[in-house]
């Protein structure tokens, strides 16, 4: 495995949770540990991303964030990366074409918040996502319906799964994705930034 690059054994499925984490907060960690438990997953990383291509305003510096993740994210299965700052990638669709490629023998899992799905069709090759990995959704407070009737929702309907069967998420060929509604904290990295609250 490359230097720096998380290690990863054969047959593993991985969820992948990307953002700033600008902070990282509770609310990283709640849906991290509902993530786990209801997609069946193995381990997850956290890809602490150089910088967001939809916000105009840049984030805090990477060690910054990665050490305060650190801080806040402590769980033998969870790992906190700086990734795709090592690959190069700036869009999520070239992080996971290229992380199939390194790791051929693990099964990724591309997690996002409702409020991702709901804008997913702005985002660069976003079919190529849905198409890659499979996709889990986590409902996150007044997203839901907004998140069900968006664009991805509707054209990839059809490879929708039940959220009965979500801990199977990864045991299917892409495009495959499940929505599960949880129960979630309406904490925000905005909110902290605002306060000024790193501690």
């Amino acid at each position: 495995m490359m230097r720096g690059f998380p290690p990863a054994e054969a047959g593993m499925v991985i969820g992948l949770l990307g953002g700033s984490f600008d902070p990282a907060h509770a609310g990283h960690v709640h849906v991290t540990k509902a993530a786990l438990k209801r997609f069946g997953l193995d381990r997850i990383w956290w890809l602490v991303s150089p910088g967001n291509p939809l916000k105009s305003r840049g984030p805090a510096a990477m060690q910054t964030r990665l050490d305060f993740a650190r801080k806040v994210m402590r769980h033998p299965r969870v790992t906190i990366t700086d990734i795709e700052a090592r690959l190069g990638t700036r869009y999520t669709a070239e992080t996971l074409a290229k992380l199939t490629r390194i790791y051929p023998n693990v099964t990724f899992v591309w997690l996002m918040g409702a409020d991702n799905l709901a804008q997913l069709d702005q985002w660069q090759d976003w079919r190529s996502i849905m198409e890659r990995v499979p996709v889990g959704v986590l409902a996150r407070p007044g997203e839901r319906i907004a998140a069900r009737l968006s664009k991805a929702a509707r054209i990839y309907a059809h490879a929708r799964i039940s959220p009965y069967y979500a801990r199977r998420l990864a045991d299917g060929q892409a495009p495959r994705w499940a929505f599960i509604n949880i129960p979630m904290t309406d904490m925000s990295s905005s909110a902290i930034r605002a306060r000024g609250d790193w501690s």
